[in-house]
């Protein structure tokens, strides 16, 4: 099977666009770049599609290079037959491959081994014929020094029948059917563990039993750290009888001497080598459906924290809240520079509010300030609560936001390097602030996982979770599009054909000769040659540049069919950009070649009747119920309104403006079944929820969506 017919095998895609993809991917080229720029290429695939090429190409590749280790190992054990050859080669998953190979997989001296060093393996085949007579007898034929009698004789057959039976693909594969169909999970208290403290959080699962097939994936993943952490007990139960009556009808031909020891033989099998090697593999799946199915909801998660909506470029106070320690001000212009930081102390043991009032005042009027962000972790409300009291000569918003992985970016060394000379707390109050004015281009600062957007995220497969995060962060940079001349190198580096080094350069030569004044220019960048440039160009914007297009996501290698558009229309390009009645107009088809089609025609279309259009919703202040304060507050029946701020496969939590968030289950979120959280809300929403029950011994809150 060669890699395109595999991949269209797994992906249902059509073979031209697989073949052209597959071209793309094999010369570099991201999957922005792909997707927004090649698509009569590739069919006008998206990037979930060109994705699951590139997945499935990843699997064929790691898939065809375990198949050439495995021919080579059994071809120097001078094994490999014309017929293990071709199934081998037919081989579509890993786990039939590795079934494949067990039987010459080199492994750890065995029982089955000992008892053939006895001679005891052409016992074990005359027992498997099923045609001895006197098996008692023939048993004794093969006594040695170590094999002392007939009993012991057939024991060391039955070990190596049972390592046979161990390695026979059809049994492990129908074993492996009923435990994807029909086991248990099961979980059990330990009982020196349940009565403590940090096993509370766990006691649902001090007794649970639930269809391996059917757990979700947070409850999966919860028993699997309950049990990490020693508090339960795991196994897999499932219908044992139903297994052994099953291989008893396949190998069992006779009846007598050599049937029951092949039945005493099935069942040792079954208990020491099978169950316990596909008890692995099944929970291994399992645990692979539930990273994937985390995985996702985290990814969806992050994709809707990346594209929340901007203040944009304006002035902002941010403050980091605090008690004992003070409040910490800082001063940002328009594009996130810092102009002064300060600390206030209005809350206890200080109390000094009058002070504090004054200073936010003054500072806002010397620095023009057009909004105002509070962290919201400890004294949010109450320092929301002062700002609120304060009469501004201007009109400033105020903005609560989310501090969520600030100080981890405050102590990064990607904040050092930007603010050598502050400390800490001053990093993590600017990270308060230009996440108002762009949540994109901070966040892209931080390590996805410190954002707190997921479930389980620290119990998943690592590597996969930061591949899915790393996509995502790539594919909202590209789609937002990042202005040049004042992108940080953390969110230059995720624009398509960058990377780390190449916005390095970027960088060095912004400070060199100054903000870049056209496209063309970057080409100037050391080390940034054509194909990095194709690459990026089109997510690079410059802003105020003399060629409007430069800063729309057309891409350069489409000016000249952008001034010919508006030549044939008797106008200038200038001239052109948002009009929308003169754009609309044009004949497309006029237009079609062999390298442009309409899908990118109707996208440069598109993009001149707006360009440089963010694609992002614009920031909204939100207000807290002022009377709700802390858990106790709450009352069932309640309504309040509130902030996403997690989505999860089992509901959604909501900030209510106090420390603990509440849930709102699936179950609560519409008056009919709801197969995908996201269709009903997205992070950062800004709802009204309905009080259903709280718990203040376990600090739980469960809401219901209000319409």
């Amino acid at each position: 099977m060669t890699i395109q017919q595999y991949i269209q095998q797994q992906t249902q895609l059509f073979e031209t666009s697989i073949k052209n993809t597959l071209q793309l991917l094999n010369e570099d080229c991201t999957i922005p770049f792909i997707a927004r720029y090649r698509k009569e290429m590739t069919g006008n695939l998206d990037e979930v599609q060109i994705e699951e090429i590139l997945k499935a190409k990843n699997y064929y590749e790691e898939l065809e290079k375990r198949k050439a280790s495995i021919l080579s190992s059994i071809e120097e054990q001078q094994a490999l037959t014309t017929e293990l050859k071709s199934k081998i080669e037919a081989a579509d998953t890993l786990t039939v491959l590795e079934d494949l190979y067990l039987p010459y997989k080199k492994k750890r001296k065995t029982k089955a081994d000992q008892a053939r060093e006895q001679g005891l393996e052409p016992l074990a085949k005359i027992i498997m014929a099923q045609n001895a007579q006197d098996l008692e007898n023939v048993a004794k034929k093969y006594l040695r020094q170590v094999v002392k009698d007939s009993t012991e004789a057939l024991a060391g057959a039955r070990l190596i029948i049972a390592e046979w039976i161990a390695e026979r693909t059809d049994i492990r594969d129908y074993i492996r059917y009923q435990f994807n169909n029909y086991i248990n999970i099961t979980a059990s208290g330990i009982k020196s563990k349940i009565k403590d403290e940090k096993a509370q959080k766990f006691k649902d699962y001090f007794d649970w039993s639930e269809s391996l097939k059917r757990i979700p994936s947070h409850r999966f993943l919860a028993i699997q750290r309950a049990e990490k952490e020693g508090v339960i007990r795991v196994k897999l139960e499932g219908d044992e009888d139903r297994i052994l009556q099953h291989i008893q009808r396949k190998l069992i031909k006779s009846s007598g001497a050599c049937a029951e020891q092949i039945e005493l033989a099935i069942a040792d099998s079954y208990k020491r080598l099978l169950k316990p090697s596909l008890s692995n593999e099944a929970i291994q799946q399992a645990k692979e459906r539930a990273d994937n199915s985390a995985i996702k909801v985290f990814a969806k998660n992050l994709m809707q924290l990346l594209l929340g909506a901007p203040l944009g470029e304006k002035r902002v106070l941010a403050i980091d809240p605090g008690f004992r320690t003070g409040c910490k001000l800082v001063c940002l212009d328009e594009n996130g520079r810092l102009l002064h930081n300060e600390t206030i102390f209005p809350h206890p043991p200080q109390k000094d509010q009058k002070t504090a009032i004054k200073k936010i005042s003054t500072l806002s009027e010397a620095y023009k300030i057009d909004a105002i962000a509070i962290g919201n972790g400890t004294a949010s409300r109450e320092t929301e609560a002062l700002v609120r009291k304060i009469r501004f000569k201007n009109e400033i918003q105020v903005f609560v936001v989310s501090e969520a992985g600030a100080s981890v970016y405050s102590a990064s060394s990607v904040a050092r390097e930007e603010f050598p000379n502050y400390d800490a707390t001053v990093r993590g109050s600017v990270s308060i602030g230009r996440r108002l004015q762009d949540p994109l281009a901070e966040l892209v600062k931080i390590d996805a996982k410190a954002i707190g957007v997921g479930q389980y995220q620290h119990d998943v497969d690592q590597t996969q979770l930061k591949l899915a995060l790393d996509r995502v962060v790539e594919s909202c940079v590209n789609a937002v599009g990042v202005n040049i001349n004042t992108a940080s190198k953390s969110l230059l580096s995720y624009v398509s054909g960058i990377g780390e080094k190449l916005a390095e350069n970027i960088l060095e030569y912004r400070t060199q000769h100054g903000a870049f004044a056209t496209r063309n220019e970057i080409k100037k960048v050391k080390r940034l040659g054509e194909k990095a440039f194709v690459q990026s160009a089109g997510f690079l914007r410059i802003k105020n540049a003399k060629n409007p297009l430069d800063d729309s996501s057309v891409h350069p290698e489409r000016y000249a069919l952008v001034e010919k558009m508006a030549k044939d229309d008797g106008t200038t390009v200038a001239e052109s950009i948002g009009n929308k009645s003169l754009l609309e107009k044009i004949n497309l088809e006029k237009y079609i070649s062999a390298e442009v089609g309409l899908p990118t025609l109707k996208d440069i279309v598109a993009e001149l009747k707006k360009p440089g259009l963010d694609i992002r919703e614009k920031a909204k202040v939100f207000t807290f119920n002022q009377n709700i304060k802390t858990i106790d507050d709450l009352r069932e029946g309640q309504l309040l309104p509130g902030i996403v701020n997690n989505i999860t496969n089992f509901g959604c939590f909501v900030d209510v403006g106090i420390k603990e968030s509440g849930l709102i289950h699936v179950s609560n979120l519409a008056n009919e079944f709801v197969s995908d959280v996201n269709d009903y809300v997205h992070l950062h929403q800004q709802v009204i929820v309905k009080v259903l029950e709280v718990d203040v011994t376990r600090k739980r809150i469960q809401l219901q969506l209000h319409k």
